[in-house]
């Protein structure tokens, strides 16, 4: 009978061993508001998940960092990957990387330049850009009436995403409601809250007119939010966009200071990029590009978002 029961307790044992997955995170950095929320979003799922352990690795915005950080997991034998790239131009690489070892990988939010040519066990996990960078653009012209004159604050241009906004302004401005818009501004402040502030104070310090500021995400937007203010401009008279839906642009918002912008399901695609992992190392199919729909937030439903990011 001891034995059974020994033999039983065993058996339990190495049944949970079996069950037990690791998967090594790479964030691009972990500086980052809406980065830190999807990061947080998938270490809060992944605790309430049985024999789940994640390794979270910070590549603080260094692609040979975060290709050492790949090869690290696979050299630990992780179950599966998943990368949030520091450069989208450098995915073929790491991808080819895990699939020569045989490890699932799994990109989130930043669309990886081989998305369209990904191995087998490999997905993307994100939200179709082409909806953000529109949904805000379409909002701002409606405000304006269809004319009038904005400048754009691009993200990295080394990111897909920020390439893929700005390339939605411009789309929009060519569709016929919107023709009257004019963009006589457009430059990189790289996601960054500071540099978005001291582009639009050389901005002004030009004596650059505009009627509208499109920023490719939320940190941009509130630091020329801040830069706009500290120059005494009647926020009445400009409009301002953003990307993420960030709690400090939620904030803004509220303020009466942001005028748009779009919900980025942050903890929804650090969710989704863990189900995604765990179901591929399960040798479980999936499609290869997993969308979360962006939302766009105005100062008429900005009360439904204020807990969501």
């Amino acid at each position: 009978m001891k034995k059974f029961i020994l033999g039983t307790a065993m058996a339990l044992v190495m049944s949970t061993a079996a069950h037990a997955e690791t998967v090594g995170v790479s964030m691009a950095k972990f500086d980052d508001n809406f980065l830190t929320v999807l990061r947080n979003g998938m270490t809060d799922y992944a605790k309430t998940l049985s024999g789940v352990t994640l390794q979270v690795e910070d590549a603080q915005n260094d692609v040979s960092k975060q290709q050492s950080q790949i090869q690290n997991f696979i050299a630990s034998k992780v179950d599966a990957i998943i990368v949030n790239p520091v450069d989208t131009d450098a995915t073929t690489a790491m991808s080819k990387l895990a699939a020569d070892a045989g490890i699932p990988l799994v990109y989130v939010n930043r669309q990886p330049v081989n998305v369209d040519t990904l191995p087998d066990k490999q997905a993307f996990v994100a939200s179709n850009e082409q909806e953000s960078g529109t949904l805000e653009t379409k909002e701002i012209c409606r405000i304006l009436g269809g004319k009038g004159k904005a400048v754009v604050i691009m993200g990295e241009l080394s990111n897909q995403a920020a390439r893929m906004r700005t390339q939605d302004v411009h789309d929009v401005i060519k569709s016929d409601e919107c023709k009257g818009l004019e963009i006589v501004e457009e430059q990189t402040a790289n996601w960054d809250r500071t540099q978005g502030a001291d582009l639009m104070t050389n901005w002004l310090s030009s004596g650059i007119e505009f009627d509208a500021v499109i920023a490719n995400n939320d940190e941009m937007a509130i630091g020329a939010l801040q830069a706009l203010k500290a120059a005494g401009k009647d926020m009445s008279k400009v409009v301002v966009g953003g990307v993420d839906a960030t709690q400090d642009a939620l904030a803004a918002m509220q303020a009466g200071d942001l005028d748009v912008t779009v919900f980025q399901d942050a903890a929804g695609q650090g969710k989704g990029s863990l189900d995604a992992a765990l179901k591929l190392a399960k040798g479980e199919k999936i499609d290869k590009k997993v969308y979360i729909p962006f939302q766009l937030v105005t100062p008429a439903n900005v009360k439904d978002f204020v807990t969501k990011n």
